[in-house]
């Protein structure tokens, strides 16, 4: 039998439109627009200014704090300002503006396209490359990454989990990844079983992803210590703790960190970026990312320079068909709806989904029948249509004690309520409300 996680979840329409297509380079955008805030914690500070000129993999801000990120050249050319931009949320984010000429690299990186699989790197020399290069948690989380292979004080790695679950519909990055770099993503996971101090490491894959499982089975073949593990469908399983469940049957209690259970988790993505940057000496610039849709020209998948505007690769796809009604950041059950197609790829960009106008717009929201749905399909244990009345009434202590703060925001109790109530809107407001409160009290 298939592992899972046995808590909640639910089983969306898959919608894996471009499960085929394989990965295709994207062209160098005309100005590169890269913000300084790709990562969760404190934004970069930049280190260019006006009228600098810059190389590919060139570091052009440097990490403000201990949880924060490195951020590098993605292209080469002239700084053509710093300024403000729009990121994914919606928010003005400082950016550098690069404006592209040519595409010269750095003399250090490794360009060639022998793979690297002897490693000489030490655990320290390894965190300390994932470091510099700026790499973060690429499932979307957008974690700094050093700082997960920093275990801390009194605490003990005992398991690695490389997450290729890829359960959000039509998302299909890391299933090419997987099926395109296979070997590089097992040296990273190496690397990261190093740098950890692991002897055992888990790829965890959907059981929708046949080619992927069999493809990296035999490949791990010759690396002791890396288990593959069929897992079944079912959303959302790339979730931290539903992933550390339904491969090890270790929960991960309330308030406390994989960590806290021996497991460590990493995206497919970032262990490949783990082997670019420790193998090759190339930092993280750009990422493979996925274009998609129902009325999409060329469902595609594309290796994007960070800072290349969205319109691009609507447009490399096919362009914005005529039905679209809504396009959205990420996938369709956790993603966001983008302001404008200027926004630029960042770090943490897994996917465009271009919806039709059909399936875009929300139905009118009706009064909770108490049904209970949406308290059945929580894969943490949560009362959704609790936490949304909390927020609701601005009762934040209450949002509190009912661990509000424990909501992965997977969107599950949204897609099953028969009252197509905004649950997730409210707890999303809850969360970060109750977080400042948090923060507050512990300065």
């Amino acid at each position: 039998m298939l592992k899972t996680f046995k808590k909640g979840g639910v089983h969306p329409a898959e919608n894996k439109l471009s499960a085929h297509a394989p990965i295709v380079t994207a062209e160098l955008p005309k100005v590169a627009i890269i913000p300084m805030g790709q990562h969760i914690g404190a934004p970069a500070s930049p280190l260019v200014q006006k009228g600098d000129e810059v190389k590919v993999g060139q570091l052009i801000a440097q990490s403000s704090g201990f949880v924060s990120a490195n951020i590098h050249a993605s292209v080469s050319g002239k700084v053509l300002k710093i300024d403000n931009a729009m990121d994914a949320s919606g928010f003005s984010r400082q950016a550098v503006h690069i404006t592209v000429d040519g595409d010269e690299w750095i003399d250090i990186i490794d360009r060639s396209p022998e793979i690297v699989k002897e490693i000489k790197a030490t655990p320290e020399e390894i965190i300390k490359k994932v470091q510099e290069a700026g790499i973060v948690g690429l499932g979307g989380a957008t974690f700094p990454s050093h700082i997960k292979l920093s275990v801390p004080p009194g605490k003990k790695a005992e398991v690695l989990l490389i997450n290729g679950v890829e359960c959000e519909p039509y998302l299909t990055a890391d299933h090419r990844l997987m099926l395109e770099k296979g070997e590089e993503v097992l040296i990273g996971t190496k690397l990261l079983m190093m740098a950890l101090g692991v002897t055992k490491a888990y790829v965890g894959i959907e059981n929708n992803k046949p080619d992927a499982i069999g493809h990296l089975r035999d490949i791990a073949a010759a690396y002791d210590g890396i288990d593959i593990v069929p897992l079944k469908v079912k959303y959302p399983q790339g979730g931290e703790k539903q992933l550390i469940k339904a491969v090890i049957n270790r929960e991960v209690p309330s308030g406390a960190l994989p960590i806290d259970v021996g497991a460590v988790v990493h995206n497919v993505g970032t262990a490949f970026a783990v082997y670019e940057a420790v193998q090759k000496n190339k930092p993280l610039f750009e990422r493979v990312v996925t274009v998609t849709g129902k009325s999409v020209k060329n469902p595609s998948n594309f290796l994007v320079r960070i800072g290349t505007p969205t319109s691009q690769l609507i447009e490399a796809a096919g362009g914005v068909p005529e039905d679209t009604g809504k396009i959205v950041s990420g996938g369709p059950m956790m993603g966001k709806a983008l302001k404008s197609l200027d926004v630029p790829i960042a770090k943490g960009s897994s996917g465009v989904l271009l919806f039709q106008d059909a399936e875009a717009g929300r139905r009118p929201v009706e009064p909770c029948i108490r049904c209970g749905k949406c308290v059945s399909v929580c894969p943490m244990g949560l009362e959704p249509y609790l936490l949304m009345t909390y927020s609701d009434k601005k009762m934040w202590e209450e949002a509190e004690h009912e661990r509000t703060m424990d909501c992965i925001e997977c969107g599950s109790c949204m897609y099953t309520c028969p009252a197509d109530r905004p649950l997730l809107d409210y707890i999303r407001l809850g969360k970060s409300t109750v977080g400042n409160i948090i923060r507050t009290r512990k300065q």
